[in-house]
């Protein structure tokens, strides 16, 4: 059966996966390729109804459903980090939810297996797939050759542009949520605050922590300083990179320093090295700020620190590919830029935490939304304009 057939047969079925809320990093990736052989395997752990995926390096396959077919190539770091690559899941797994499409989900074990990745899915026969998402930055040069390889493939990227016909693109403007938690942050550290965990220490200086250093990344960190000085110029940011996504042992390091130098606010845009991060708040009694998803949810047992976090609807940009696909009105040789207008990135309060929060300072938080948005203020998207 052709891909138009299964898609004439099929019930559409047109819903969001929820508005754009309010409430972050495309922070996996880095390096490029179109080598490795990142492996898969069919059904595996998961179940053909349910299609929720475990993971295991190197890669992994999770089928689920019978219409719409779907194949997902995440970005390297895998599923299980509590953030960015677990927002896309959570956005196929809504629009399954939402038509019963099929999807399968593979895990690159680092960046050159991602164009291999591609290329399987899009020589599938079996099935033959409608739409391949291609989550992370790292994915672009890949892609660009695979796209032209498999000119009938329906492709979507997500973090970076692809100037293709058959690729839409999906970017988001990190900076201008960034600023929004780095304006939190610079106003709660020039205060004498405590809740939970965590409490601040009048050194008036705050951290913010990376994964690998990238221009996507810089517009995280350009961001967040921004929002700190746009809160008291005086306060102190100190920049570190851990080198990895997924390494919490150094995320954990690098936090512990700066804590030591002052630092009692540190927000992190490093994909699973910011579990590292929450854990070196918690013991020293101090407060970080998540990162693509609500982490105070995602990671609850580290709630009593976490503020809040930067979210990027990574979800929705999944979710909206899928249903642009199902519905016959997918666009491709398109980039869409989500910011704070479009309520594609925002701040996020903890949800044990985000009660603690003067009012004061969340008003002060909408007047400089309100701003940016209408752009009064202009946000960088380099450290270095800040």
């Amino acid at each position: 059966m052709s891909n138009i057939d299964k898609r004439r047969r099929q019930m559409i079925k047109v819903g969001g996966a929820g508005a754009f809320a309010a409430g972050l990093a495309g922070c996996l990736g880095g390096g490029n390729g179109d080598g490795g052989q990142g492996t898969t395997t069919d059904g595996g752990d998961g179940t053909t109804e349910g299609g929720d995926a475990g993971t295991t390096e190197g890669g992994k396959t999770t089928q689920s459903g019978d219409s719409l077919d779907v194949g997902m190539v995440y970005a390297t770091g895998g599923l299980g980090d509590n953030s960015f690559n677990d927002m896309a899941h959570k956005g196929i797994k809504q629009a399954k939810s939402e038509f019963g499409l099929s999807f399968r989900n593979t895990e690159p074990g680092n960046p050159t297996e991602v164009g291999t990745l591609q290329r399987k899915l899009a020589q599938s026969s079996n099935p033959n797939y409608d739409l391949i998402c291609c989550i992370g930055f790292v994915q672009a040069d890949p892609l660009a050759r695979n796209a032209q390889r498999f000119s009938d493939q329906k492709f979507t990227i997500v973090d970076e542009s692809v100037d293709q016909p058959n690729v839409a693109s999906y970017r988001f403007k990190e900076h201008q949520g960034s600023f929004q938690v780095g304006h939190l942050a610079g106003l709660l550290t020039d205060m004498d605050f405590s809740a939970g965990k965590g409490k601040t220490n009048g050194d008036l200086t705050v951290g913010f922590v990376g994964g690998k250093e990238t221009p996507l990344i810089q517009k995280f960190e350009a961001g967040y300083k921004a929002g700190v000085k746009h809160a008291n110029s005086d306060i102190k940011v100190l920049s570190a990179y851990a080198g990895a996504w997924n390494d919490p042992a150094q995320g954990q390091s690098i936090t512990n320093s700066m804590i030591s130098n002052g630092a009692d606010i540190v927000y992190h845009a490093a994909g699973g090295t910011g579990t590292g991060v929450f854990k070196a708040a918690q013991s020293k009694g101090r407060f970080a700020i998540g990162v693509d998803a609500d982490q105070s949810k995602t990671l609850p047992k580290y709630s009593n620190v976490i503020l809040a976090s930067m979210v990027k609807r990574v979800d929705e940009a999944v979710y909206r590919s899928a249903q642009n696909v199902q519905n016959g009105s997918f666009k491709g040789g398109t980039t869409q830029t989500l910011g704070l207008k479009e309520k594609g990135v925002a701040a996020v309060y903890g949800q044990q935490l985000g009660s603690k929060i003067p009012e004061d300072v969340k008003s002060k938080l909408q007047k400089s939304r309100k701003k940016v948005v209408a752009g009064d203020i202009s946000v960088p998207k380099k450290p270095g304009k800040v």
